[in-house]
């Protein structure tokens, strides 16, 4: 199968094999499923940052890279990092992300409690913004410029927004599945719904994903913004605000509030999720109207030159009834 006749096809396998791969030491490790009787040192109070980012690293933007290069060449490569540098998108669209994700979550987990949130703690006040900058320069950067900046381009011009939604939503969640064999999918004590409901969790939240994305102009940034927000607010707030809640209530408070604002999204665009229209359709015209022709067209240029004919033979017929009134006036 020729890389460069399917580039996507290339990415998403790339994407899961040197990713699986990369994680198969942590699974196997005393953070996993303790063949191996070894344990990755912890950093920051978790072992994710050895054990997880480097397998990250090396599936979505190491096979985005790759595959771009391979098909595209230098100027496939300088449109996808521009997407990934294109930072210069309206205000409100940062402080939208930044303060609309905690508070979705916090209204849906109060909702689902039946409980009102405790106040965060100052200290968890000071660590969010940081965090969230860390989250940024980790999570999304490496994950959004493969999942968002290389394939969701290609999926949306060949099975539109809503269908690209559908392809790229359950492979980024299955890209994921090794991971619940560890610490950071709850192991031992995960249970097999868990795994099921972060599939539909990463469906209904690509189609919250796919219309900043589109809206923004493609603005990668945002979208890793939007993505890291999440994590960011469970990581450092969440605990912290409902500490009566299991840590459960994370993946069902995530897919109640994705699944909602994706049906709100969906109804609101019509099913475009941002995305412009498409181009070459034909002009609309009234009933019994014709369009009209452009000048440098075919059906001007027959246009015109009927007029023209026309115009000619009125003028020479005047010229011919001018001198037969001469004749017979002498």
């Amino acid at each position: 199968m020729s890389i460069r006749r399917h580039p996507l096809t290339w990415f998403f396998a790339l994407s899961l094999l040197l990713s699986w791969a990369a994680w198969t030491p942590y699974v196997l490790s005393g953070n996993g499923l303790g063949i191996w009787h070894f344990s990755f040192p912890e950093t920051g109070g978790s072992s994710q940052l050895l054990g997880v980012l480097p397998g990250a690293y090396l599936g979505p933007i190491g096979s985005a890279l790759l595959v771009t290069s391979l098909t595209e060449g230098r100027a496939g490569l300088r449109a996808w990092a521009g997407r990934m540098a294109k930072w210069r998108v309206s205000w409100r669209w940062y402080a939208g992300v930044i303060l609309s994700v905690p508070a979705v979550l916090v209204v849906t987990s109060v909702l689902l409690g039946a409980r009102g949130p405790v106040a965060p703690s100052v200290m968890v006040l000071t660590a969010y913004l940081p965090a969230l900058v860390l989250q940024m320069v980790t999570t999304g950067l490496a994950e959004e410029p493969g999942w968002r900046d290389f394939a969701m381009p290609r999926l949306q011009r060949r099975y539109g927004p809503v269908g690209g939604t559908m392809v790229i939503g359950p492979l980024w969640g299955v890209w994921h599945l090794p991971l619940f064999l560890t610490e950071w999918g709850g192991w031992p004590d995960a249970s097999w719904n868990m795994p099921v409901e972060f599939l539909l969790t990463t469906v209904a939240f690509s189609f919250v994903m796919t219309w900043v994305f589109n809206r923004t102009g493609e603005s990668l940034p945002l979208a890793m913004l939007l993505h890291t927000s999440v994590n960011n607010f469970y990581s450092v707030a969440w605990s912290d605000m409902f500490p009566w809640l299991p840590e459960s209530y994370t993946t069902h408070v995530f897919l109640l509030s994705s699944t909602v604002a994706a049906v709100i999204l969906l109804i609101a665009t019509r099913g475009r999720l941002g995305a412009p229209p498409v181009s070459g359709s034909a002009p609309r015209t009234r009933p019994g109207l014709t369009p009209r022709t452009a000048p440098g067209s075919e059906a001007g240029q027959r246009a015109s030159g009927s007029t023209g004919q026309q115009v000619s033979r009125s003028a020479g017929q005047r010229v011919s009834e001018r001198k037969a009134m001469n004749q017979l006036q002498q």
